[in-house]
């Protein structure tokens, strides 16, 4: 590469990460400007440069999604559909205007202006649109006495329990030290399709939820262990403590945990309960059988035979949704198709067939249902949304 190059490909990262001044502006327009390889990445961008030149010198991240969400319109005919995995959604939305440019990426830089706002509260477009907003952060959590308490990204509040202190802020729910009373009291924070939450146990552990996942848990952890119930799906960080140990227990399954990093993924409508070790050590137990993990590994149970097995796991893929993204790996639609409905919240009518393409890719959650929509059209399947009922038919 060399060093002009490098120095434009470092300026256009800048821009995409909001950071270029007027001066570098200019410069790198002189750049796109200056031969024809380069002109059809202007071309694609230049409407959007002109609409936020004015007050804002950064690509909006909406439109850096979206770009991205186009890059698999440059689809192969393999049997296993790929896009680009593991690299700054910024940088890709860049790269996504070089290789689509000439084949419809400018559509979507057009129709990024004409979308309409979100309604507020609802977490749906416009009615005229017909569009269904991502998932956002909230959550309902029952407290011992039975009382409900309403959260969201935005709700600021401090709840009391007894002994408990319970914040609330900013799209996390804190538990402020152990009490010290024999009373053990549950709480039950629970999370909705179309949600996410993150939670601070009196321990220090941290817990996050994805959409349609529950936890029940102790207000403080009394005793020499501490342990947790779980449906769904969430990413832990158990705060170390060698003589008190961590427990999470998800439809027959027990995971002991000294002090780590893992998820665990057990949603009812999954063929398999997987728990996956990021950092530390974990024993999981189904049944009579156990496993202890090593980082990188994933135990992988069949509740239909009662079966464990062990394998290597592809860690970004697992977590990818804790940081924001869909991510498959030889996934089919109806896999696919069953995340979707979690995190948009909405009714699928499908019917399998054979033969069925395979997917495999990133893919920003923070995008409107219809631009990956967008996207699975251009392999096969056609959608029709009513409401927040959607209905697959099956490509050829």
């Amino acid at each position: 590469m060399s060093l002009s190059t490098e120095r434009y490909e470092k300026l256009l990262q800048k821009y995409l990460d909001g950071q270029c001044n007027r001066a570098e502006m200019e410069e790198l327009y002189a750049w796109l400007q200056s031969s024809g390889s380069n002109r059809s990445l202007l071309a694609a961008m230049q409407r959007e440069f002109e609409k936020t030149m004015g007050e804002h010198y950064e690509i909006p991240s909406e439109l850096s999604d979206r770009i991205e969400t186009r890059l698999l319109q440059d689809i192969s005919q393999e049997k296993v559909i790929r896009f680009p995995q593991r690299m700054r959604l910024r940088w890709i939305a860049a790269a996504a205007v070089v290789l689509l440019a000439g084949s419809g990426v400018y559509y979507y830089m057009n129709t990024v202006s004409s979308r309409k706002a979100l309604t507020a509260n609802t977490g749906v477009l416009a009615a005229d649109t017909g569009d269904i907003a991502p998932g956002t952060n909230k959550a309902i959590l029952t407290l011992a006495n039975g009382d409900v308490v309403t959260l969201d990204s935005a709700g600021n509040q401090i709840i009391n329990q007894g002994e408990t202190v319970v914040r609330q802020q900013n799209g996390q729910l804190h538990y402020a030290g152990q009490g010290s009373s024999d009373v053990v009291t549950y709480n039950t924070l629970t999370v909705p399709r179309g949600g996410q939450f993150n939670i601070v146990l009196s321990d220090g552990s941290h817990v996050w939820l994805n959409a349609a996942s529950s936890m029940r848990y102790p207000t403080s952890f009394n005793g020499d262990r501490r342990e947790v119930e779980i449906q769904g799906q969430g990413y832990f960080e158990v705060a170390p403590n060698a003589s008190k140990p961590f427990f999470v227990k998800a439809n027959n399954t027990e995971v002991q945990v000294l002090g780590t990093q893992f998820d665990i993924m057990a949603y009812a409508d999954e063929k398999s309960i997987n728990t996956t070790l990021i950092e530390g050590l974990v024993n999981v137990k189904y049944g009579n059988t156990e496993q202890r993990l090593k980082p990188g590994q994933q135990a992988v149970v069949d509740p239909a035979t009662g079966v464990m097995v062990v394998m290597k796991a592809d860690v970004d893929q697992v977590i990818a949704w804790k940081t924001g993204f869909f991510e498959f790996d030889n996934a089919t639609m109806a896999d696919i198709l069953r995340q979707l409905a979690r995190w948009y919240d909405i009714e699928v009518s499908y019917n399998q067939t054979g033969n069925e393409r395979l997917f495999g890719g990133r893919i920003s959650r923070s995008l409107p249902l219809s631009d990956i929509l967008h996207m699975l059209e251009a392999n096969g399947p056609t959608f029709s949304l009513s409401g927040r009922k959607l209905t697959v038919t099956s490509g050829k």
